[in-house]
């Protein structure tokens, strides 16, 4: 579309979703959000992908909500299930594929709520965050309440979201917000560079099953579930067409060539 906010390209095994409105540093709208999600949905869907990289446009990542689109401060339109950002992390969640957010210049409101269900989040060294919804009289979105104590623990997730202040990138790394910092010219490269990685090494089951145990079974009281769960993912390897190609590579000292695809070979008792 023309008209378009968000850029979707697919170039080998990797989705790169970009945000593409860099004359307003990549303020976020409702239809950027709309594009967002059916971009990760796509992705997600489509078997030839194994990865996700998140980037903006231009010298920033996303400088929050379009203030200047909010006509009588509306934010979202009531009819809408969830509200902008919550449509974005929601199936960046329960993406089946590993999602990488590269970040440069600021990233603050959304830009900073948007990429907390990424694994992995490669900033610019120069880049800068921001929680900063009480300064606005907003309330913070996208399950950010939940996400952001999980990476940075629950006092330094107070402070931020409480006060509001800007992040800068050595602070954000130390917290554990961001994975790795790179010059900002660096940022997408070093992105690209580690969805190849990840494509070519990793069995796309695998990964699918770890990254939302990560997040459903950490959570729980007692390590009970996960017990229960890892015996049976373990017993179901000896039939695994994908353990024994990663067993095989290895010895084989060659890369693998994993033949399980999401789609089709999940195990059948995954709790979720």
């Amino acid at each position: 579309m023309t008209d378009a906010q968000v850029r979707f390209e697919i170039t080998g095994h990797t989705a790169l979703i970009t945000l593409d409105r860099p004359d307003a540093r990549n303020a976020y709208t409702n239809q950027m959000a709309n594009e967002l999600a059916a971009a990760l949905v796509a992705a997600n869907r489509d078997d030839a992908v194994r990865v996700i990289v998140l980037t903006g446009a231009g010298s920033d990542f996303c400088v929050g909500a379009d203030l200047s689109a909010l006509g009588g401060g509306r934010i979202t339109d009531a009819t809408e299930e969830l509200e902008p950002a919550s449509r974005v992390t929601r199936p960046m969640y329960e993406s089946d594929k590993p999602v990488i957010a590269a970040v440069r210049g600021a990233a603050v409101g959304v830009g900073s709520t948007m990429i907390l269900p990424a694994d992995f989040r490669i900033a610019a060294d120069d880049s800068r965050f921001g929680f900063v919804f009480g300064r606005r009289g907003l309330f913070p979105e996208g399950g950010s309440v939940w996400f952001l104590p999980r990476l940075v623990g629950m006092g330094r997730a107070t402070d931020w979201m409480v006060s509001g202040r800007l992040i800068p990138a050595a602070e954000a790394l130390a917290a554990g917000l961001v994975t790795e910092l790179r010059p900002a010219d660096e940022v997408l490269e070093r992105a690209l560079e580690l969805a190849e990685e990840l494509a070519t090494v990793t069995a796309p089951v695998s990964v699918a099953v770890i990254r939302k145990g990560l997040h459903r079974i950490s959570a729980l009281p007692s390590p009970d579930a996960a017990f229960d769960l890892d015996s049976r993912l373990i017993a179901s390897c000896g039939s695994s067409a994908d353990t024994a190609e990663g067993v095989t590579s290895f010895l084989e000292r060659r890369a693998p060539q994993f033949p399980g695809r999401v789609a089709d070979d999940l195990p059948d008792f995954l709790p979720w």
